[in-house]
């Protein structure tokens, strides 16, 4: 990771635009949020625009809904003034949504923050780093870099973006320099009790009742080692969840003893599925994801697939259990 030339760009110009994927998690809105909160104590103008609304869990981070929407809160034409785009969290052309064809159509300096293994090549100068166990912490970095404070405005979307990325600091990829990382935060006015309150004790009955219908329908193979198991519209409509509420189904799975793999399956409200992947072995979610157009990391990662649910189905699970040999 070298830093000057990022600094340089930061410092030599005056307006920003930040974005990240669709299907936020704790992590892209937490960068987000923390990014513009660095760049606005440096004076400069920040406008945060992506293809999605933030999901109900997640918006206590942005009170002030600083974060907008492209064509609800926000036009294409008001982007045309932005110097400098930034996209955070991702570097793969189908995760930004309508926000990819403004990094492409734009005359601006691009930059990449990214953490995850897989991406393609968006025109940008790539900032990445695939050890880190969120992009949070390259944003903290660069906030470093550039001399920033760090606030509680910049701190509190930064724990969250680790917090939620590590599962909690439970995931193989926390380490010490994690820990020292939240111990940084804490001093500058997180309340982690607060936070994890905020996060994971704040749930809605309907998605209780969508895990529930998760849950009930997990089935295990291979001894134990493989679960996996899916949702459908029809469980959306009967339970009054929204797709933002899948989040996190997939790691309950794992708590079965003696599970190794899951696997979970959302249907699409335009067709198709997502299909996530976990791993606590040497299984590399990655590498599988990618047999499907898809990626992320070695633990995590995840694909989209056309066709209905059986046919889905037996094109992911025929793929894991040949991987699990």
């Amino acid at each position: 990771m070298i830093w000057s030339h990022f600094v340089e760009l930061v410092r030599s110009h005056q307006r920003f635009l930040l974005t990240s994927h669709v299907r936020p998690d704790g992590d892209a809105v937490g960068s987000e949020l923390a990014m513009a909160a660095i760049l606005r104590q440096l004076g400069k103008d920040v406008l945060v625009v992506n293809d999605f609304a933030v999901p109900p869990r997640l918006q206590f981070l942005d009170p002030q809904r600083k974060l907008k929407q492209l064509g609800t809160d926000i036009s294409v034409k008001q982007l045309d003034a932005c110097e400098v785009m930034i996209v955070l969290d991702t570097s793969a052309w189908a995760q930004l949504g309508a926000m990819a064809e403004v990094v492409r159509a734009t005359g601006a300096k691009k930059v990449v923050l990214d953490h995850h293994v897989g991406g393609d090549d968006l025109g940008a100068e790539l900032l990445k780093d695939v050890r880190a166990e969120a992009t949070g912490r390259l944003v903290l970095e660069a906030a470093d870099q550039l001399g920033v404070e760090i606030t509680r405005e910049i701190a509190l979307p930064l724990f969250a973006a680790v917090a939620t990325d590590t599962g909690w600091f439970r995931f193989s990829s926390t380490s010490s320099t994690t820990m020292r990382l939240a111990a940084r935060l804490i001093d500058a006015g997180v309340v982690p009790e607060k936070l994890y309150s905020e996060l994971y004790e704040n749930d809605s009955l309907a998605r209780l009742q969508l895990m529930g219908r998760a849950m009930a329908r997990a089935r295990t193979e291979i001894d134990g080692r493989l679960i996996h198991t899916f949702v459908q519209q029809a469980d959306f409509r009967a339970t009054g969840a929204n797709p933002p509420d899948t989040e996190e189904i997939i790691n309950m799975t794992l708590l079965v003893g003696r599970t190794e793999v899951a696997v979970f399956l959302v249907e699409q409200s335009g067709g198709g599925f997502r299909v996530s992947f976990r791993s606590r072995c040497k299984l590399d979610c990655n590498r599988l994801a990618e047999q499907f157009g898809g990626g992320g990391h070695k633990k995590a990662a995840g694909a989209s697939l056309d066709g209905p649910l059986e046919t889905v189905q037996t094109r992911v699970l025929d793929a894991v259990r040949a991987a699990m040999q």
